[in-house]
């Protein structure tokens, strides 16, 4: 990972961590030992918005699931959120949501559905699956996905993956998808989203892999070498792999090894400039040019 990716990653922490306190660039970039202007290029690039966008954007995403779960009264919201008045917290979210915070309150209030939720979550099952989603890996069985609106990190939900019974450390599941490699043959992409981890006792990551027709593996990587373990807050993490001629199908998704829980959002898959470093994993076996250890004394 570049130097820039994990600095960024490290403000994403700070900012998580001191949300609801007054920062804004300077205090951001000054954590970062950037200057306003350099770190406020670099965030943009890293991230697709601005550092004051993102910091609206996570405000109001809190206040979304405040509005759909609680009856803490709108002032009080607009107040923790940061704002000065009722009206301007309703100029703010009415423009990311669509509608004032009151009406917003009574179309999506969790409370009303609680015979469809559990835990906050929306419940899948094989005929209500995540449009564009598959549940896989060794033991899917042992693990569960789905919707959850009282966990977001931008919108109105976020997806969630997370072990449901007892199982031996090397079990894993993903949530993942696929798609045709065509548009994107010769360009290097990269794969980037927001997970948040609760009590992952195995490991968990991204992962994004590039296969021909054969199904054979040309790039591949599931953060094995960086991975999200314990209890962590809501972080951006990146993938960048080449996609080269020949190339059939693009995978990605989060895996989960072992137990925990681990929520992802606001993917994006956009190309990148041909010196971005990649991540690609070698998975190829290094033959040796002659035999050895043939009497098993090393």
């Amino acid at each position: 990972m570049n130097s820039y990716s994990e600095l960024i990653q490290q403000s994403l922490y700070f900012i998580e961590t001191n949300l609801y306190e007054e920062i804004g660039l300077e205090e951001v970039a000054s954590e970062a030992l950037l200057s306003p202007y350099h770190y406020h290029r670099v965030f943009r690039r890293e991230v697709g918005m601005t550092v004051v966008e993102y910091i609206r954007h996570r405000r109001m995403s809190y206040a979304s699931v405040v509005l759909r779960s609680t009856n803490v009264g709108i002032l009080d919201i607009s107040l923790e959120c940061g704002f000065d008045s009722q009206e301007a917290f309703t100029r703010a979210f009415r423009k990311i949501y669509g509608m004032p915070p009151g009406r917003f309150r009574k179309l999506f209030d969790l409370r009303l559905f609680e015979g469809r939720t559990r835990g906050g979550e929306i419940q899948m099952n094989e005929m209500s699956m995540i449009k564009g989603w598959m549940l896989t890996g060794s033991h899917p069985q042992n693990y569960e996905m789905g919707i959850d609106p009282a966990e977001v990190h931008q919108g109105k939900s976020s997806g969630y993956l997370k072990a449901v019974t007892p199982m031996e450390s090397n079990e894993f599941a993903t949530m993942m998808q696929q798609f045709k490699a065509d548009r994107y043959v010769g360009k290097r992409m990269r794969l980037s989203g927001f997970v948040k981890t609760d009590r992952v006792e195995g490991f968990c990551g991204l992962w994004m892999r590039v296969d021909n027709n054969a199904q054979d593996m040309l790039q591949f990587d599931n953060m094995h070498d960086r991975p999200i373990t314990g209890t962590q807050p809501w972080n951006q993490y990146h993938i960048v792999l080449d996609v080269p001629q020949g190339s059939a199908v693009i995978s990605f998704g989060v895996i989960l090894n072992g137990k925990g829980k681990v929520w992802v959002d606001s993917f994006r898959f956009e190309e990148v400039d041909p010196n971005t470093p990649l991540t690609h994993m070698e998975t190829e076996y290094e033959m040796s040019d002659e035999p050895m250890n043939l009497s098993f004394e090393e």
